[in-house]
């Protein structure tokens, strides 16, 4: 969920235009994105290159799963500890996954989207795992030991390969799948039409939302009766033909219990037990609304005020009156900053099934807004959240997926390094622990995620 803290946005009066003017060297053909200046489209570029992900063979047609990877048939392994011995506080833990498919036979090509973790639920500790991928069908994941007792290994396929293929292509091709409209009244007429950033081009005028500060865009079809400036209510709808986009026995993919968030059995020990280093015990501390606002909280007795609200659209819900919808950059912008202001914000969700380039602009005005911030005000504690794992189900892993998510996380934490921004890192926090993955953490997760965000606040001084 995206949480920007704080702030209050100017619009300009809509525009009508009759068409969504776009790139022509883009390959999202009826998406508008906003003008890069030659160093920016550098930097989106180098972003989009570091999250290219591994080349995936087609499928031959029609498709059959037979031949796609199967967590049933794969396996994974602990390596011996390197220099033999014991296991130590300390120490990397190696594990190596071996894909096959459903025939039992070896995979050879690249691209599954893996998760891995180890844990000790009594203790409540547990760490995520780095995977690389080989290339060949075989990946490893790499553990930091950071607790002794026992330390249980798991490995999960979110995602085959082949279901990468499709996720690629649907946010290539179908950026629209997610389906938003507005309404305008005047009087007693009202009408409502579609909006979004991706609109296919029709002979229907436009409105033009675009915020004129921070040039994000946003476009509705003009409706047939009323003007643009009578909008007042933003909706997310259901789009009953999602599944349709889907070639055929494509959905074989994406089946739960079969080949998404299942389990790869070992092939031999899947626990570890580790000994203290040298000394002996080290401490393991694991850092471990529904309406949209906006929302404040008051401590008089410590002089704090804390206030919430959600960000400008693509936004998932319904009902929600335009003059409620602000973008971050606003936000920051309208703040004075200093010693005494703390900003968190996150930014990822809502924008999974549109083209990377969409979130990439928008992390773009966010940043100059922070380096505004940083600038005009240099002791303002700015934090930012990352995106989490979370259930899947056919339908949300066509505009959700977890492998959306961990993208954009990469392009998140590429945009905003060498800044002076602080961290809460909710996918490794969520990986590794025990409860299932969930959009909305479960409450032990998100008691971790504050603890962080107060140690940021309130650091522990040594001495």
């Amino acid at each position: 969920m995206e949480t920007p803290w704080h702030i209050q946005q100017k619009v300009s009066s809509p525009n009508i235009v009759s068409t969504v003017s776009t790139d022509p060297d883009m390959h999202h053909s009826f998406c508008t994105f906003q003008p890069l200046t030659p160093k920016e489209a550098l930097e989106e570029r180098v972003l989009l290159d570091s999250i290219a992900w591994p080349e995936i063979p087609p499928l031959p047609a029609p498709i059959s799963i037979e031949h796609t990877s199967d967590p049933a048939h794969s396996t994974f392994t602990i390596l011996p500890r390197r220099g033999g011995g014991k296991w130590q506080v300390g120490d990397q833990l190696e594990v190596m996954i071996k894909m096959s498919d459903f025939q039992g036979r070896p995979k050879t090509s690249p691209g599954d989207f893996l998760l891995a973790r180890m844990h000790n639920q009594k203790l409540g500790a547990g760490v995520a795992g780095k995977v690389v991928d080989h290339l060949n069908g075989s990946y490893s994941a790499v553990f930091s030991l950071l607790w002794d007792g026992e330390a249980h290994v798991e490995v999960t396929v979110v995602h085959p390969g082949e279901a990468i293929a499709v996720l690629i292509r649907m946010n290539k091709e179908e950026p629209d799948r997610v389906k938003y409209n507005s309404i305008f009244r005047s009087g007693s007429l009202s009408e409502s039409t579609i909006c979004d950033v991706c609109l296919r081009p029709t002979q229907q005028p436009l409105c033009n939302f675009t915020d004129f500060r921070t040039g994000d865009s946003w476009f509705c079809y003009k409706p047939q009766n009323l003007s643009c400036d009578t909008r007042i209510i933003h909706n997310r709808i259901d789009n009953p033909d999602i599944i349709r986009i889907f070639k055929p026995k494509e959905d074989m993919l994406f089946k739960s219990g079969v080949n998404m968030k299942v389990f790869i059995g070992a092939s031999g020990p899947d626990n570890v037990t580790v000994l203290p280093k040298n000394k002996g015990i080290k401490q393991f501390d694991l850092q471990e609304d529904k309406d949209f606002g906006p929302f404040m909280a008051v401590d008089h007795a410590n002089n704090i005020l804390v206030t919430y609200r959600y960000h400008g659209p693509p936004i998932f819900y319904n009902n929600l009156p335009t003059s409620k919808l602000r973008y971050i950059a606003n936000e920051l912008d309208d703040l004075t900053g200093g010693a005494n202001t703390v900003v968190a914000f996150g930014i990822w969700a809502h924008f999974t099934h549109f083209p990377m380039e969409v979130y990439i602009r928008r992390l773009l005005g966010i940043r100059r807004a922070v380096m505004r911030l940083l600038d005009r005000a240099p002791r303002t504690l700015v934090i930012i959240r990352t995106g989490n794992p979370r259930s899947l189900t056919l339908h949300y892993s066509l505009i959700h997926s977890d492998w959306y998510s961990m993208q954009r996380n990469k392009v998140l934490r590429a945009l905003f390094t060498g800044l002076n921004v602080h961290w809460i890192d909710a996918w490794e926090m969520a990986v590794a622990h025990h409860l299932p993955h969930d959009l909305h953490p479960q409450t032990a997760i998100v008691m971790n995620m504050i603890d962080i965000l107060l140690s940021h606040i309130c650091p522990k001084k040594s001495g």
